[in-house]
């Protein structure tokens, strides 16, 4: 009788010591060894697959030698773009069309034309501006170079 209340008590603490074991090798999986917390990165959820990325977007950017470009980026869920550059007092337009490619796991778009070629993180309703490395710009006129969204595709 002893030697079954006692396996039963051996029993029942090997069963909770392993369940311990468990939980901290689940903790240790998202905690380094200083007790920093590391974060997974979501591979399935990207602007691409979960945002309604396809729409229009404007933004004056700033211009050397006029008082901005008015620009309209219209995104098309057939992977293709189109684009309006109107140079302020300038009477100079632009107007080109091309493919859209998506890189960094779908998070940023690569719009290639006969005249453009420019990277764009895409947020929730708005693109922001990279520059030819493929950074976000930066600085007091960082805000100028994000296209906010204002019509959906139709």
């Amino acid at each position: 009788m002893k030697s079954t209340v006692l396996f039963f008590c051996l029993a029942a603490f090997s069963l909770s010591a392993c369940n311990q074991t468990s939980k901290d090798n689940q903790q240790a999986a998202t905690t380094d060894s200083l007790g920093h917390e590391s974060m997974a990165m979501d591979t399935v959820h990207t602007s691409q697959n979960s945002l309604d990325w396809a729409g229009t977007y404007e933004a004056t950017i700033p211009c050397a030698d006029c008082e901005g470009i008015k620009t309209n980026i219209t995104l098309k869920n057939d992977n293709s773009f189109s684009i309006t550059s109107e140079y302020i007092n300038k009477n100079s337009r632009v107007v080109d069309s091309g493919k859209v490619m998506w890189h960094d796991n779908g998070s940023v778009v690569h719009l290639t034309g006969k005249e453009t070629n420019m990277k764009l993180k895409v947020g929730e309703n708005r693109l922001i501006g990279l520059d030819q490395e493929g950074h976000e710009i930066e600085g007091p006129n960082a805000h100028l170079y994000v296209y906010n969204k204002v019509e959906g595709e139709k």
